[in-house]
């Protein structure tokens, strides 16, 4: 008999799935490296309600969200189509009005949002994990969950609303103009905007400058990134600096971690090495913040471009395409800015109250380390959580351990299609769902070979250019200090808390990604040339290649081995 384990009544049932859809894709973006079965559990349950509410609530025509499941640590899903003609004009209607909202009032609805959310975080952090009663840490559980849940509907409203408004603005310039998200003139036309992401990285140059000031650039340089505080505490203003530095992490940066959807590594706030790294970097390279001056050659390129745009569009049409323009703008920035006070805040606080249990459990002799926590799933934690010391939960923490690394070595395949099923019927499913996130985030558009070219490797343009440049293959922001200015970044994804390399890199290459993932974005806002979809970059190119990276093409030209 089946039995349902991480993330009971949603794992993979080929037996009773393929009824659903007879391709499920999987979340590559996110569940790669393969999840613990605890994240995995958050995110299937409540992304998968999440992108329910969002398609509902705005009665999205063709698409009313996606089904999840979990397999094998990773995240597949299926896309829930309105087939039937009628419904999808009555739905196209009923979007019409639920839409205009968001046209109108983007940034009061968005920050009503971060303020209820942000208010939800400060009473979950209010609550001391290491004085608290059982009976509290499990109630401080309950409502990181109830929070988790929360996060997606607002999360996916809002992604739905103004990703849909990026495909149907698309949709338009295609109609109108004959160019796509890959042409240099729609990427002008949607860069050049400032975000929270940005603004935390902004403050962490500003840091680096402190340092400087204060005659702190020796102990930075002379010092690796985890020595970094204990050098600082017995420097001439040491003490000073790190003042100003413990509170930007509390405020502003501490939630940030090395992989956006997970909670088995430490938040920046738990171990600041990585931050330490950026300001070290920048001091010994002498990184500045380039973005404001980048971000104002983006804005005079996309008011010229407006106007030349604009000037194309018959009076008739002009006002609608000035709307979803508007908020097909706002996608950049909303993409940068989720990541911080949704997802990394999120899943910092599911982190923060899953280890505060820990460390009660280890006392009590549940569990060996707090991390086990991981491998257990919230019915475990309401099992055990208020008389640790009544069970023993080892024996559930090291199946699942194993099964993880099973997992892990293993990986898991792109997509599960029922037997007579092809990938180019699937995509055809998928291309005409016109679903903005599947479309623009997680999947992306497929490479297309052009044999006659010659390329080593076939992506998609994420932001265009040409480059040569000499390799560096990065699997973790650990790895980040090795980059040198003009390098060529080659990863699976990148995250947030890669952003301020951006400032040295000649261009990025990446296995996977959209035109509304963070590479792509980030590229555009600094210029520089960006494949996505390449697949196999981090299989094939080594560190000290030489390569030329034509995003325009979408290639990528191994020169030197």
């Amino acid at each position: 008999m089946k039995v349902y384990d991480c993330v009971p009544g949603l794992e993979f049932d080929e037996s009773t799935d393929f009824d659903i859809s007879p391709c499920w894709f999987q979340d590559a973006t996110h569940s790669v490296p393969p999840w613990t079965p605890m994240f995995g559990w958050f995110w299937i349950n409540f992304c998968r309600h999440g992108m329910q509410y969002g398609a509902e609530s705005l009665s999205l025509p063709t698409v009313k969200g996606w089904d999840w499941r979990f397999k094998d640590g990773g995240g597949y899903l299926a896309l829930l189509l309105v087939t039937d003609p009628n419904e999808r004009k009555a739905r196209e209607e009923r979007f019409k009005i639920a839409i205009r909202p968001l046209i109108e009032n983007f940034d009061g609805i968005w920050q009503g949002f971060v303020d209820e959310i942000v208010g939800r975080y400060e009473k979950l952090k209010s609550l001391n994990l290491d004085t608290a009663s059982n009976i509290q840490l499990l109630a401080n559980f309950e409502e990181t969950i109830d929070t988790t849940r929360r996060m997606w509907e607002i999360h996916m409203y809002m992604m739905y609303g103004v990703y849909t408004a990026f495909v149907l603005f698309e949709q338009l310039t295609k109609q109108l103009l004959g160019i796509d998200d890959t042409s240099p003139q729609f990427h002008k036309l949607t860069s050049g905007f400032d975000n929270k992401s940005f603004q935390v990285d902004k403050g962490l140059f500003e840091l680096a400058k402190l340092a400087q000031e204060m005659g702190l650039k020796d102990t930075f340089l002379k010092t690796s990134g985890e020595k970094v505080r204990d050098a600082l505490k017995s420097a001439p203003k040491g003490q000073e600096f790190l003042k100003k530095f413990d509170d930007f992490m509390e405020k502003e940066a501490g939630i940030r971690m090395e992989r956006m959807a997970e909670i088995n590594v430490p938040t920046w706030l738990e171990d600041p090495t990585p931050a330490f790294n950026v300001i070290k970097m920048s001091l010994e390279r002498g990184v500045s913040y380039s973005l404001d001056d980048e971000r104002k050659k983006r804005e005079v390129e996309r008011i010229a471009t407006e106007k030349e745009v604009l000037a194309k569009i018959a009076p008739e049409q002009r006002s609608w395409f000035q709307m979803i323009l508007k908020l097909a703008q706002s996608s950049s920035r909303f993409s940068e800015e989720h990541n911080h006070y949704l997802d990394l805040y999120t899943h910092a606080m599911i982190r923060r109250s899953a280890l505060g249990l820990g460390r009660r459990w280890v006392k009590a002799g549940a569990i060996d380390n707090a991390e086990d926590m991981f491998f257990l799933i919230p019915d475990e934690v309401r099992r055990a959580g208020i008389n640790p010391g009544m069970f023993n939960m080892r024996s559930m923490v090291s199946r699942r351990k194993a099964d993880w690394q099973g997992w892990s070595e293993k990986g898991n395949v792109p997509m599960i299609m029922k037997e007579g099923f092809t990938i180019e019927e699937a995509m055809k499913a998928l291309v005409e769902s016109l679903d903005p996130i599947a479309l623009k985030v997680v999947v992306g558009t497929m490479p297309v070979a052009r044999p006659e070219l010659k390329a080593d490797l076939y992506g998609v343009c994420g932001s265009p250019g040409v480059i040569e440049g000499k390799v560096k293959v990065v699997w973790t922001e650990t790895e980040l200090s090795k980059i040198e200015k003009g390098d060529i970044l080659v990863a699976p994804t990148t995250s947030p808390s890669w952003t301020p390399v951006f400032s040295l890199l000649g261009g990025v290459i990446v296995d996977r990604g959209a035109s509304l993932s963070h590479a792509a974005i980030v590229g555009r806002e600094f210029g520089i040339p960006v494949v996505m979809n390449v697949f196999e970059g981090t299989k094939v190119l080594k560190d000290g290649m030489t390569v030329r990276l034509d995003a325009n093409m979408g290639t990528v030209f191994i020169l030197n081995k």
